[in-house]
């Protein structure tokens, strides 16, 4: 089914791939197990569609927007961290240390934190982030990373479609 997911009225896990999902899902299960005690004594499995979980083409990708925007947070902290390494020494130890208490993986949250305690280290990789998100938007070959999910995605499944054949001249020398 295309855009959904069946899923049993007594179904004991749930399909749900997020915590968000889950607490939904959840609710979903309550209702369903309050059916199900309604209809004890029917033998029906009812099914229902749930077309919540993502995956829509209409989807406008503000995930992926947010990923790379964490991307080049990260990016752009370990550059910093790298010339504070050579120029600066305690600035390097104190960054060094403040990111090993704060991910820099959750940009926007990393950049609050660090800009409330050395707002110049936060302008810093704030800029450094702009100017590597520059230089990659003019290298980015969008066509190219097209030609290389759909090259890596043909390689998946050729490898997959290897894995499940038997081949006869495998099974001849087995039974010698």
């Amino acid at each position: 089914m295309i855009g959904g997911m069946a899923v049993s009225a007594n179904a004991k896990s749930c399909p749900c791939f997020g915590l968000f999902l889950e607490s939904k899902c959840s609710l979903k299960m309550k209702k369903n197990q309050v059916g199900m005690r309604k209809h004890k004594n029917s033998k029906k499995i009812r099914k229902t569609i749930v077309n919540e979980l993502g995956g829509q083409y209409e989807e406008v990708f503000n995930d992926v927007k947010l990923e790379l925007r964490n991307c080049f947070t990260a990016k752009a902290v370990r550059t910093v961290l790298y010339q504070l390494y050579e120029m600066n020494p305690p600035q390097y130890i104190w960054l060094h240390n403040f990111i090993a208490e704060n991910d820099p993986a959750d940009g926007k949250r990393f950049l609050r934190i660090l800009a409330k305690e050395y707002q110049d280290l936060a302008e810093r990789v704030m800029i450094t982030r702009l100017h590597l998100y520059g230089k990659w938007i003019k290298q980015c070959d969008h066509g190219e990373i097209y030609k290389e999910i759909s090259d890596e995605n043909l390689e998946l499944m050729r490898e997959r479609l290897l894995e499940t054949i038997v081949w006869p001249a495998a099974d001849e020398k087995t039974t010698d």
